[in-house]
């Protein structure tokens, strides 16, 4: 008999035991790093961890545990390369992200040093950020807050964390981005199907732009525009940065997860997150043409390139692995495992 009941026991902790993983809170890093290589910063969205990847080696070689989050969705790196700002979200995005009902409160950014992996500085926020990021100059910090159907982007001074510009912009404002130039900024309203254009010295609003239904993000090029994902328009709209006006839309045929420019090639990659695949678009007659598609594992998301742009990098959340690609044949250098539900990315 009581060998029975130590086996229902022990059974019973067994079942218990992965959903409370789920929700386990990390202790923070407090042992500092030494992160004095290049690197490349992954996300892990159901860990609440960073993977350090050491690119000479292409292996992980560290992780970054941080402390009460819950769901870090995106993450960038300062112009120093000094600072890492990672986004708390508290919620799964992998699913999508327009008509996102907000019922967390663990709404944060934190601020990491990029070789010790320790925190700077965590900012509390009462709504949902989905990515912060650092002007050209790196002396601010950009957010995207919701509240009460309306949106707002909050402007932080990096020097003492002090606000110093809130602007309103549309309904759930997603991710906010700086033209490859850095002169202006753009704000993704996914419930509005508009992008606002932010001179970024004013913080005024120059042009509010219609694109495709639910817009995630605005992506910077070398080539002079923005590439807007619209996930259930299922299109890339193409924002011209001078004109600020859309020049084109790109009509896809699948959820777009994100959309990056390879500049040596003038090529798109857009990663297919149904499918678990990166589409690579080449221009010719004057219009975008689907070239190839190459297999990299379920939910495919954030793509970034090398600073040579001979490798691209992709995450794939629901196999909880990245993808290295080679960008000259198109063929997978490594699979590298990571965290569970790997998402943002950045190169240092």
């Amino acid at each position: 008999m009581l060998l029975k009941k130590y086996f229902i026991a022990v059974l019973l902790l067994t079942s218990i035991l992965p959903g409370c993983n789920d929700l386990m809170v990390h202790e923070e890093q407090t042992i500092p790093l030494n992160i004095n290589y290049p690197a490349a910063f992954v996300v892990n969205g159901k860990d609440n961890t960073i993977s350090v990847i050491k690119l000479s080696e292409m292996k992980v070689t560290e992780t970054i545990k941080l402390k009460d989050a819950t769901t870090p969705h995106h993450i960038t790196l300062s112009p120093d390369k000094k600072q890492l700002a990672v986004a708390i979200t508290s919620a799964d995005l992998s699913g999508g992200h327009g008509g996102m009902e907000e019922e967390a409160t663990n709404y944060k950014v934190i601020i990491l040093d990029a070789e010790t992996g320790l925190v700077i500085k965590t900012i509390v926020l009462p709504k949902m950020p989905h990515n912060a990021v650092y002007n050209a100059t790196g002396d601010e910090l950009w957010m995207g807050q919701q509240a009460d159907g309306a949106g707002s982007v909050i402007v932080y001074n990096t020097t003492d964390w002090s606000i110093k510009d809130v602007i309103p912009v549309g309904k759930s404002p997603s991710e906010i981005t700086f033209s490859a130039d850095g002169s202006w900024a753009f704000v993704a309203n996914t419930d509005d199907a508009t992008v606002s254009v932010i001179d970024p010295v004013t913080k005024s609003i120059s042009a509010t732009l219609q694109v495709g239904e639910d817009p995630v993000g605005a992506w910077p090029a070398a080539d002079g525009n923005m590439y807007v994902d619209n996930e259930t328009s299922q299109t890339i709209s193409i924002l011209n940065v001078a004109t600020k006006t859309i020049a084109e839309t790109l009509n896809l045929g699948f959820k777009p997860g994100y959309a990056a420019y390879q500049e040596k090639t003038g090529e798109l990659w857009v990663s297919n997150a149904t499918d678990g695949k990166v589409v690579i678009y080449s221009r010719n007659n004057n219009s975008w043409q689907r070239k190839t598609e190459i297999a990299t594992g379920a939910d495919a998301h954030a793509i970034i390139f090398s600073e040579d742009q001979k490798l691209a990098y992709v995450t794939n959340q629901g196999a909880h692995t990245v993808s290295v690609i080679n960008t000259a044949d198109y063929s997978k250098v490594t699979t590298l495992s990571v965290g569970r539900m790997p998402n943002g990315i950045v190169i240092r």
